[in-house]
């Protein structure tokens, strides 16, 4: 019988959506010969209720890799320069080609969290019109204190949009989560991005959103495709919020597998990063072996960098312990890391 691959590379979330959300998805289907709204009404207003923000600080788009092409399009020019973390997300280098912008990538401090400091000269240095922010980290998981968040966006050049990306805050502890509201309204050059594909487990109906000063949504959703957002979006969002308790049982085991996978490496005594996510990143190995090649690519798929390090998505508990079963085969892991972080090094240019 041939087993299907365990799908760890693209930080999906293990679970089907939950039987209320198929019940209503089901439902919604009956009217795919209709088309969804011109402009997106309905989805704004639902996020905004739920965020306590309004409508008008809301734009919505196909993931938020979709709404941040939206906001590159709208708050930059081609030419301009994009500042980001390295490694990162690879959405951010592939939508600054979209848009014609410069890339200035600025490798991650030791621990890896994003250098604050090197981000903020390169900013002001590449007289960037956006500098990326993701917290946390991807592919690290590392997150960056709130109140060096607060400092960071401060201190940034006002004439650059700051784009806070918090594709998995919902991993996040809650004692940990951003003031959003209070930062917006403080810092027009502010957008913060999430997702409904990753806690929430919708992945492929690609619902994103961005929340941002009313003015700045305004000129945001100039980029937003006529009949672009599927009909199925708000239903699917209304219904997961109707279900959020049960969400939130899921998104607890999830974060439960992923720190009990960490100790497991710890124990085997791996340096990795403390994740918030809903991934772990394993740092290339000393010894110069891949960890791909104890994974067993062919029936692990996981994110693999350059340098052998990896990016593994917390599954479910069956899949996780097919991953532990693996890693404890491995013989020698006195090498994996030198120090508490990975080791990352500057892109070449």
């Amino acid at each position: 019988m041939t087993v299907s691959p365990l799908r760890l590379a693209l930080n999906e979330n293990p679970y089907r959506p939950l039987p209320s959300v198929r019940d209503a998805l089901r439902h919604d289907i009956a009217e795919v010969n209709r088309y969804p709204e011109f402009l997106p009404v309905v989805l704004p207003r639902l996020i905004a209720e739920r965020v306590g923000m309004t409508p008008e600080e809301v734009v919505v788009g196909v993931g938020a890799t979709g709404v941040a092409l939206q906001v590159l399009q709208a708050l930059c020019q081609p030419g301009d320069s994009l500042v980001f973390a390295h490694p990162t997300f690879d959405g951010y280098p592939i939508l600054a080609d979209i848009a014609g912008l410069i890339q200035v990538p600025i490798p991650l401090a030791d621990n890896g969290i994003t250098d604050l400091d090197e981000l903020l000269g390169a900013a002001y240095d590449a007289d960037a019109a956006a500098v990326v922010l993701c917290r946390p980290h991807n592919p690290t998981g590392t997150l960056i204190p709130a109140d060096q968040v607060y400092e960071f966006v401060r201190a940034a050049p006002p004439t650059s949009v700051v784009i806070l990306d918090e594709a998995y805050i919902e991993f996040v502890d809650p004692d940990e989560h951003l003031d959003v509201p209070r930062l917006l309204a403080i810092h027009p050059n502010l957008v913060v991005l999430r997702t409904f594909s990753k806690a929430y487990g919708l992945a492929g109906l690609r619902i994103g959103y961005g929340l941002a000063a009313p003015a700045v949504c305004g000129v945001i959703r100039r980029y937003q495709l006529p009949f672009g957002m599927n009909r199925a979006a708000a239903v699917a969002v209304a219904a997961s919020y109707a279900a959020e308790d049960e969400l939130r049982l899921r998104v607890d085991s999830i974060v439960y597998e992923r720190d009990r996978l960490r100790e497991r490496l710890a124990q085997m005594g791996a340096h990795i990063p403390e994740s918030h996510a809903n991934f772990v990143y394993l740092p290339a190995r000393g010894d110069g072996e891949r960890w791909m090649s104890i994974l067993g690519t062919d029936d692990v798929v996981a994110k693999e960098y350059p340098d052998g390090g990896v990016r593994l998505t917390v599954g479910d508990p069956r899949e996780m312990a097919i991953v532990a079963r693996r890693l404890l085969e491995v013989d020698e892991v006195d090498e994996i890391g030198e120090s508490a972080a990975p080791q990352l090094s500057r892109p070449a240019s």
